[in-house]
């Protein structure tokens, strides 16, 4: 055996360790979900049920929460987007020197700690609806759309700005001469083609939401999203419920996943033809 076979071997096994690590809680998850047992455990394997899919489907408690998590993060997609695209056009109009003061100041809230920002988000807006009498406002799931989308719409903005890099801007030039207005030249020529980074920067945001904690603990008050309710179940115990509802949202995000590449592959085929 000479060195290159040990390398070829020693490269096989450390991927392995590393699908191993990546893919083997999940595995053991998913074997939990389909366990009689009350308790999550995978051996020994003591017959196959779905009452724990049932069960899960009957937890108000839960199932409310995952519907707040997706209500919150439609709404902070449709902020974080705007704002991330809006940062990122900035970002390439103004001067040149003022380039590192702005891109400090709008990347900022990516640096900031969670719990600073779900803490500064009730604080400032409890005064404010205070001095305004817009006591409405002052809601959990208004308080983390806000919180959120502080540091999401940074996470949108550095996307747009990957896609921006690419950009001819001889395009708007030529439109503009010809008689184009600044909104048509955005809306059929640069909206196009940031389609790619705004569908990218859409899914980010609304994936950074569904998963947050740190921040959604302190804004959310009252209120309850999916992370909240696991970390409250978490602290009193497990069930085989938690893994039900791990096997849903790994098969959902491997659909939705194989359904984009599907799509992505129809359409260069049909941009070669």
């Amino acid at each position: 055996m000479n060195s290159a076979n040990v390398a070829r071997a020693m490269f096989a096994f450390y991927v392995l360790l590393f699908f191993l690590f990546l893919f083997g809680p999940l595995v053991l998850m998913g074997v939990t979900a389909f366990n009689t047992p009350e308790y999550p455990q995978v051996w020994p394997f003591q017959g196959f049920t779905l009452v724990w899919f049932q069960k899960l489907y009957h937890d108000d408690y839960l199932m409310q929460g995952l519907q707040n998590s997706f209500v919150i993060g439609v709404f902070v997609v449709g902020l974080s987007v705007p704002l991330g695209l809006a940062g990122a056009i900035v970002m390439t109009q103004i001067h040149a020197r003022a380039r590192g003061l702005y891109y400090l100041v709008v990347v900022s809230p990516v640096l900031t700690p969670g719990v600073i920002i779900g803490i500064s988000t009730v604080i400032f807006w409890k005064d404010l609806t205070a001095w305004t009498g817009a006591r409405a406002l002052f809601t959990g799931l208004f308080l983390t759309v806000l919180g959120q989308a502080t540091f999401i719409s940074s996470y949108c903005m550095l996307i747009f700005l990957s896609r921006l890099q690419r950009y001819d801007r001889t395009q708007e030039e030529a439109a503009l001469d010809l008689g184009a207005s600044r909104a048509q030249v955005f809306r059929h020529i640069l909206l196009p083609f940031l389609r790619p980074a705004v569908f990218s920067a859409a899914a980010i945001a609304f994936l950074s939401s569904f998963e947050n904690y740190n921040t959604t603990t302190f804004a959310i008050l009252a209120d309850k999203t999916l992370t909240t309710v696991l970390a409250g179940r978490v602290r009193q115990g497990m069930t085989p419920a938690i893994s039900a509802l791990a096997v849903l949202i790994v098969a959902i995000t491997v659909t939705g996943a194989f359904i984009y590449e599907i799509a992505r592959g129809a359409e260069r085929r049909g941009a070669a033809a």
